[in-house]
């Protein structure tokens, strides 16, 4: 194991070594005015790395990060020169106002997605273009000049060759931390959040809060940018946070590659250099740009930063390169839970889940009709119906994605109707989904770790303040991962994007997924739609050992003869309301089923199952 680790990390560490040692001898090899465009090109790669991190790993369309970068500048101006604060002082609350301006930024995001948010976020950065041009203490359009040069224990920074060290030492530390952001629990909520914010919800994702931190995590990068830029230019002015400036910043972002904080400090870094080439022909470079942009989203969606595996996949299709085929294990069950008898005893004056009265209407369409039921612990209960009976809007409805017209949910005795999807999966509920909802961009392993961690967002600071508390937890977090992926047979696509696997394969992720929360009540929507026989067999196994682990099952499904010999009570809905529930035997010889869901031809062929099939 050591041996691989030496390898894996060896080539990077070279690396970063070649990178510190170019990045250390540059100011001796460029004259005045390239180390001036460089000291430039590394503030926009700050500004970069907050728009990447916002837009490409969480998904939130953002076009206010000049904003930030001009607040930030502007309080550093202004407290230092008219307030007569030092330097570092004033740095350290234009970062705080920074900050607030981002929570104050990312609240639309709570209300609003897609393109509304990115003209919420345009119009808040043009409110502040035009705030600065004519406020009295912003300097209106002449700016504020006089920014003292920040001291530095007696070096000269007012010297750019200096000034760009410090750039140097902050752009490292500040990407590193991105990256760090990005590998690990935090990053990857964000990033499931961008893929299916649904899907990330129900799995524990608080989805309000991960908005909000990403939108403050972008107006810090913006701010620190903002605070470089005040004390190497020292003076500011409202043409520098513009929106030219910010739709050039777009397109570093979206050609360098907006999922990869490396590619967005390339496109910066690239642009800016592109830009100072074509000063003299401002109007063709604009014009370049966009050009260049469209090429990229249409071509290239994925920036710079993908090219090479493209390349790769081209070149391995060229070549006739296949990847070794990966083989599914088999499933391992769980151990039986050795009180499950006596809790399902003990749990039989308070059920698990209790559906009282539940009603849903969408407009004129009434989904749901004073739906009841009751479900006991340790049991494995159907719910059929023909399309169209409610059955997955019940679903919805439980899982706190709908909000019920009437009627109430308890949990444990507890009401939960209308609770976030995030609180009622830490409250010990997790579902899959009709339509498959994997998160596309993860791997497989990312796709459980996701489920895997429950630390709560607002405990971000340790980002800052523990980053060793931070690291420990992945360390847990990936063996127990390695469990998970070892017991549903799926340890070698454990690096695989789940798109890329067999349907039947992508099933029994999204069920490990589920687990991956320990739950106590397990909501399987179709889990059989689309599988083959051995597959369904496969399922029938994996679900009672489930429901022999201590966990309550509910699912829906067409696949009579899998309820049947699966269930041991199932519920008929149908026209949004329930028509008959019981044991299996009971309910394959109720005549409303018969007529509203199997039908006469149906009933006629399908054998009432005995009591062994339906209990083993």
């Amino acid at each position: 194991m050591n041996t691989l680790l030496r390898h894996r990390y060896t080539p990077k560490l070279g690396t970063l070594a070649a990178f510190a040692v170019i990045a250390w001898l540059l100011p001796y090899t460029v004259g005045s005015y390239a180390i001036h465009v460089v000291d430039i090109a590394l503030v926009f790669a700050l500004l970069a790395i907050g728009m990447g991190l916002a837009m490409g790993i969480a998904g939130q369309i953002n076009l206010a990060q000049i904003a930030f970068f001009g607040v930030s500048a502007y309080a550093t101006a202004i407290l230092t020169t008219h307030n007569g604060l030092g330097f570092w002082p004033a740095a350290a609350l234009a970062l705080v106002a920074s900050a607030l301006i981002g929570l104050l930024v990312g609240i639309p995001a709570l209300r609003m997605q897609s393109h509304y948010l990115g003209i919420v976020t345009l119009g808040l950065a043009l409110g502040f273009i035009n705030w600065t041009t004519n406020a009295e203490i912003a300097g209106g359009a002449e700016g504020i000049s006089a920014i003292p040069v920040p001291p530095m224990f007696g070096v000269d920074l007012s010297s750019e060759y200096l000034y760009y060290y410090l750039e140097v030492v902050v752009f490292a530390v500040a990407l590193a931390f991105g990256l760090f952001v990005v590998r690990t629990g935090l990053g990857r909520r964000m990033m499931a959040m961008r893929d299916d914010p649904l899907a990330a919800g129900a799995v524990g994702a608080e989805i309000p809060l991960l908005r909000m931190t990403a939108f403050m995590l972008s107006s810090l990068f913006g701010g620190l940018a903002g605070v470089l830029y005040a004390g190497l230019i020292r003076y500011i002015a409202p043409d520098t946070f513009n929106i030219a400036n910010m739709f050039l910043l777009l397109a570093m972002v979206v050609i360098g590659g907006r999922q990869s904080l490396v590619g967005c400090v390339v496109g910066a870094v690239g642009l800016t250099l592109i830009r100072e080439k074509l000063v003299d022909h401002p109007t063709y470079a604009q014009l370049g740009f966009g050009v260049v942009v469209v090429l990229m989203v249409v071509f290239a969606p994925t920036g710079l930063a993908g090219v090479p595996a493209r390349l790769k996949a081209v070149l391995d299709r060229r070549l006739g390169r296949t990847a070794e085929r990966s083989v599914l294990r088999p499933f391992e069950p769980y151990e039986a839970a050795a009180d499950a008898g006596d809790e399902a005893a003990a749990g039989a004056s308070r059920p698990i889940l209790e559906i009282d009265g539940i009603a849903k209407q969408f407009r004129g369409l009434k989904a749901l009709k004073d739906v009841s039921l009751t479900v006991e612990r340790g049991e494995i209960r159907g719910i059929v119906g023909p399309n169209g009976s409610g059955k997955t809007t019940l679903f919805n409805v439980i899982s706190g994605f709908y909000r019920p017209s009437g009627g109430r949910v308890l949990m444990d005795g507890r009401a939960v109707s209308g609770a976030r999807p995030y609180r009622l999966s830490r409250h010990g509920l997790a579902r899959t989904f009709q339509n498959l909802r994997l998160f596309g961009e993860l791997s497989v392993r990312d796709n459980l770790l996701v489920a895997l961690d429950r630390s709560r967002t607002y405990a971000i600071w340790r980002y800052a303040l523990w980053p060793v508390g931070i690291w420990r937890q992945e360390r847990r977090l990936h063996r127990r991962a390695d469990d998970l992926l070892r017991r549903f047979g799926l340890t070698e696509f454990a690096a695989a994007a789940p798109g890329a696997l067999p349907y039947g394969i992508q099933r029994r992720i999204e069920i490990a997924r589920a687990m991956a929360g320990s739950p106590r009540l397990l909501l399987l929507d179709e889990p059989a739609a689309g599988l083959n026989g051995e597959e369904v067999r496969q399922l029938a196994e994996i679900v009672r050992s489930i429901r022999d682990s201590g966990v309550t099952v509910v699912l829906i499904e067409h696949n009579m003869g899998l309820v049947m010999s699966l269930c041991e009570r199932v519920t008929v809905l149908a026209g949004g309301s329930v028509i008959a529930e019981g044991t299996p035997a009971e309910v394959v010889a109720d005549h409303a089923v018969i007529e509203a869901y199997l039908g006469d031809s149906a009933m006629a062929d399908m054998p009432l199952p005995d009591s062994t099939e339906v209990r083993s």
